[in-house]
């Protein structure tokens, strides 16, 4: 109550556990965000979220339902209310500006370092394998799941309790301002950017737009020494970031001029990368459970922070080798014996490069299944003409789904591979009929595309009882 009006009612303050906008996801003591959609209007969900143990709910319209309902307009709420007996309403004019205010009272009370994530691609993997790092001496919280946005980050501050002692949240873009309302409510002390790609460009606009934006989180940051910005050195849009805070710069990458940087980079194929770290005058030989070359990155990052979080290089070294393979690659393995690697979450040029990268690392007759990418606005021909290239360069068979996947077709023939070995469906169901008749048991199979596609589908048709 007091975050919303900055009035502290008289009686006893009710204890919130945490925040919700799911009524399947509520908790006792719970507080429910009801918020209107196109589809689903939280507000009908209420009693059932009173039902579920929530103590109270915010919603932004009359309901007619047998709780009480607390109105936050000029004027009507004042010292002297006394708040209800939960269950009860409290009524706004808008339950997400509502919520994010909310989360920022909430973080203005938590003694804690926040480090923010940003980036076109390896975001949430940089996440966990951060969060993995930390762990090793802090009591720490990360987003779940892919809660990076002006909804998901608010709530995953409410999970946030005085015991904490560091958050790695993932910070996403999608419309310049966006990272910037993230860090208002998040106040991040550390931020990370990983890379700068043509995802989401068509609602960002350009390459430009979305560098723009992600810069919003390095502006962001406190003055040193309180504040780091941890940049990626290899990437020319990112650099030059470093120009734009009063944070400490900390760059990683391949590059020697880098602060932190890797060489001696060797795929073990799906067991993990080895490699070697330098920093300052130190070296370390390392390897890690995280699948393929390009994944170094994400252990710079991870070990970035360790360091200047102040912890040793035993701790980070720990926290790396216990890292996730891969957050959203799943390897499985089809009726037939063939190894399906499903990274079908989503796609954007620059991931899908990643994973063929990888399939180029791995043994076996390699094939591509590789299906279109939405929302690049202008880079839609270019981004899906450079994936067909580099699949001509790594694949024995390419079978390309969907109607835009033909500009991979396009870059795959212009790259000299010969049309028998290309294949081109309007769907994921023909594209599991093709692949039943040509799978072999030797096969290495790459499942990719953009998650409107549902190209799981393809490993859920193909792959074996377990």
């Amino acid at each position: 109550m007091e975050a919303l009006s900055g009035v502290r009612p008289p009686n006893a303050p009710l204890m919130i556990s945490e925040a919700a906008v799911d009524s399947r996801q509520v908790i006792p003591a719970g507080l429910f965000v009801a918020l209107p959609g196109e589809r689903v209007d939280g507000h009908d969900y209420v009693e059932e979220a009173f039902r579920k143990g929530a103590s109270v709910a915010l919603v932004q319209k009359d309901l007619s339902i047998p709780y009480p309902t607390i109105t936050l307009t000029p004027g009507q709420f004042s010292a002297q209310n006394t708040m209800p007996r939960a269950p009860f309403c409290i009524r706004v004019e808008n339950t997400l500006t509502a919520l994010q205010k909310i989360a920022q009272f909430w973080r203005s009370k938590l003694d804690l370092r926040v480090i923010g994530i940003t980036g076109s691609v390896g975001k949430s993997t940089t996440k966990e394998l951060v969060a993995g790092v930390l762990s090793q001496r802090y009591r720490t919280l990360k987003n779940i799941g892919n809660l990076n946005n002006e909804i998901g980050l608010p709530l995953t501050i409410l999970r946030l309790g005085p015991g904490h002692q560091r958050a790695v949240l993932e910070m996403g873009f999608y419309v310049p301002g966006e990272i910037a309302l993230l860090c208002e409510i998040a106040r991040p002390h550390v931020g990370i950017v990983t890379n700068i790609g043509a995802v989401h460009a068509e609602r960002a606009g350009s390459i430009e737009a979305i560098a723009r934006g992600k810069s919003e989180l390095v502006q962001a940051l406190p003055p040193a020494p309180a504040g780091t910005a941890i940049l990626n050195y290899d990437d020319d849009l990112v650099r030059p970031m470093a120009n734009l805070t009063h944070a400490n710069i900390f760059f990683y990458g391949l590059d020697p001029k880098a602060d932190l940087w890797a060489d001696q980079i060797e795929s073990l194929g799906l067991e993990g990368i080895r490699f070697r770290l330098h920093y300052r005058k130190e070296s370390i030989q390392l390897r890690a459970p995280l699948i393929g070359q390009h994944s170094v990155h994400t252990a710079l990052r991870a070990a970035a922070v360790g360091l200047v979080e102040g912890l040793k290089w035993q701790e980070i070294v720990t926290g790396l080798q216990k890292g996730h393979t891969q957050l959203r690659l799943v390897t499985v393995r089809a009726q037939n014996g063939a190894l399906l690697l499903d990274d079908t979450y989503n796609a954007s040029p620059e991931s899908t490069l990643a994973a063929l990268n990888l399939l180029g690392e791995l043994e076996g007759r390699k094939i591509a299944v590789l299906g279109d990418m939405l929302e690049l606005g202008q880079y839609e021909e270019k981004g899906h003409h450079m994936v067909g290239v580099r699949a001509a360069e790594v694949c024995a068979e390419l079978i390309a789904v969907g109607e835009r996947s033909q500009m991979i077709v396009d870059g795959a023939k212009s790259a000299g591979m010969r049309p028998s070995r290309i294949s081109w469906v309007s769907d994921v169901p023909e594209a599991i009929e093709l692949l039943k008749k040509k799978l072999k048991a030797n096969d290495v199979v790459l499942l990719k595309g953009s998650h409107g596609l549902h190209m799981e589908r393809i490993t859920a048709a193909l792959e074996a009882d377990s």
